[in-house]
């Protein structure tokens, strides 16, 4: 993350042109999912003031951001369009998971508004959604479902809070009717995304498959958030179950990516 940020800066100061272009991409929107991971990873360690600071840090790059992506629309959108959603849905998961830790209802309530920006966001982006990307997308597409898996969990995290914390106990039921209806919506998309898969292989290695990596596990991470709160022992199990497929899906890109540097490194450079 440090040498990512150091890269960004180098690419300000040095390529302040393709900064500026690249900053009107939803994919830029990366960098704040990214940091609000780092930072809900250092929140389950203990690390609250590390993780605080990156809430803070991942707030302001999307503040930052999202003006300049929005201004820049382009339709019909990709599937690295819904980085918009999962960037905002993040901030949530990060928010929560810190109201959480530090039994902060101020926090908790914080992390309903990403929350619930993010589900009318993912409605922008689906109904500019190109369908022919779910057979001609290299890998991308899988984040139409990803960007729901993430907002249940966020609804999941915040429906958590809510249970441990007096001030959101009227609400917590209604977010707990939410978190069913927000994973159902994101398991819908599920066997339409397997199915395709199937219908139109994409075997060839490309760099956007880490961008199906990243949706089949959140699969799983939702599935346990929600079948958590909700109770629901047949969606955890499904989680454990789903966990497996993340992993080895994780293992074939990964090995595709090495195999693919194989030729680069047995290469002769040319005189």
């Amino acid at each position: 993350w440090v040498i990512l940020g150091l890269l960004l800066g180098g690419r300000f100061r040095f390529h302040r042109a393709r900064f500026r272009r690249e900053a009107t991409s939803p994919a830029a929107l990366t960098g704040v999912a990214a940091t609000a991971v780092l930072g809900t990873r250092l929140s389950l360690l203990g690390w609250q003031w590390a993780a605080i600071s990156l809430l803070i840090i991942a707030t302001v790059l999307w503040g930052g951001l999202l003006w300049s992506v929005l201004r820049h629309w382009m339709t019909p959108t990709v599937g690295a369009s819904f980085v918009l959603v999962v960037s905002t849905e993040s901030l949530a998961v990060l928010a929560a998971t810190l109201g959480i830790s530090e039994h902060a209802a101020w926090l908790i309530v914080v992390a309903l508004v990403p929350l619930t920006l993010g589900l009318p966001f993912y409605v922008f982006v689906v109904g500019r959604f190109d369908a022919h990307q779910l057979i001609r997308g290299r890998g991308d597409h899988w984040v139409a479902g990803g960007a729901l898996a993430i907002s249940a969990l966020a609804c999941a995290r915040v429906t958590q809070g809510a249970e441990t914390l007096p001030l959101l106990e009227p609400a917590h039921e209604a977010l707990k009717v939410a978190t069913l209806v927000v994973w159902a919506a994101a398991m819908s998309w599920l066997p339409v995304l397997v199915v395709v898969e199937f219908a139109a292989p994409r075997l060839a290695y490309d760099v956007r498959r880490w961008s199906t990596v990243f949706p089949v596990g959140m699969y799983a991470a939702c599935s346990f958030a929600a079948g958590t709160v909700l109770g629901t022992s047949p969606i955890v199990a499904f989680a454990r179950t789903w966990s497996w497929i993340a992993f080895a899906v994780w293992l074939v890109v990964l090995a595709a990516m090495l195999w693919q540097t194989v030729p680069l490194l047995r290469a002769t450079p040319t005189p």
